[in-house]
């Protein structure tokens, strides 16, 4: 049933994202298309093993504003930049925005061909008399889809990260349900449960003294308590696995009990 909701959520979410995509695409905020102009001042040219300019690119707050919209900046926008030359096409210019740079830029960057990167074109490349800056007139490339991109990378993302933990807790969970078993041969976890009978039996009146679900709940109380979290899971997944062989109305209290201890 749970599958069934992620899947429901998971539509949810990019029937809402192809909306607003859609709605971009017809305000255009990213500006596909339009040109930019800024200053570089120039830290690094072209030499022999490399064919550059890298260096800080200037954009004037005002250029800015009147391409994407009023008060965007407030003052002028510098960030570090590298311009590649080419023998058989235009310039190409990378930009990695910044925390100082423009929010709308980070977005697009997040959205970009190269994640966190922005790239374009340069249609206009002006040195200076000294050569320590340069005009540039350039186009970012064109960002679509923004919305989708990032419900679908989540989306991955996530699943992703569900697999490392699963994985991660498969090692554990081996090694202490087969200490458990390795203890229940040897004839510990009964003598463990003789042991603790009296307060077991106040704390869990609906489970049987001798039942086997009691050794796997000392051994998550105690494996909590030392602060083994990861081997207290399993213990608890074990404890409920054993309750199930029990009445369930009467299993209630103590099954809600364990599953707290197995999270």
């Amino acid at each position: 049933m749970l599958n069934y909701i992620w899947i429901g959520l998971i539509a949810f979410g990019i029937c809402v994202a192809v909306g607003n995509d859609i709605r971009d695409e017809m305000k255009n905020p990213y500006r596909n298309g339009v040109e930019l102009s800024g200053t570089l001042e120039i830290e690094k040219g072209p030499g022999a093993r490399r064919s550059s300019y890298e260096g800080i690119l200037i954009v004037p707050a005002r250029t800015i504003n009147a391409v994407y919209g009023p008060d965007l900046v407030q003052e002028d926008v510098r960030q570090p930049v590298s311009v590649t030359l080419s023998s058989t096409a235009l310039p190409a210019v990378t930009m990695e925005p910044g925390k100082d740079a423009p929010a709308l830029w980070r977005e697009m960057a997040a959205s970009a061909s190269v994640k966190g990167r922005l790239t374009g074109t340069v249609h206009v490349l002006t040195l200076s008399p000294d050569g320590q800056t340069a005009l540039l007139r350039f186009r970012f490339e064109s960002i679509h889809l923004v919305k989708l991109r990032a419900v679908t990378r989540a989306a991955f993302d996530y699943a992703s990260t569900a697999v490392t933990i699963a994985l991660g807790l498969v090692g554990i969970m081996a090694l202490w349900l087969g200490v458990m078993k390795i203890a229940e041969a040897a004839g510990l976890v009964t003598a463990i449960a003789r042991l603790v009978k009296p307060a077991t039996v106040r704390l869990f009146p609906d489970v049987p003294a001798d039942h086997a679900a009691v050794a796997a709940m000392l051994m998550n109380i105690s494996a909590n308590m030392l602060g083994l979290g990861n081997a207290a899971t399993p213990f608890g997944l074990k404890a409920m696995e054993e309750l199930n062989s029990l009445n369930p109305k009467a299993g209630v209290a103590t099954n809600a009990m364990c599953t707290f201890l197995a999270m």
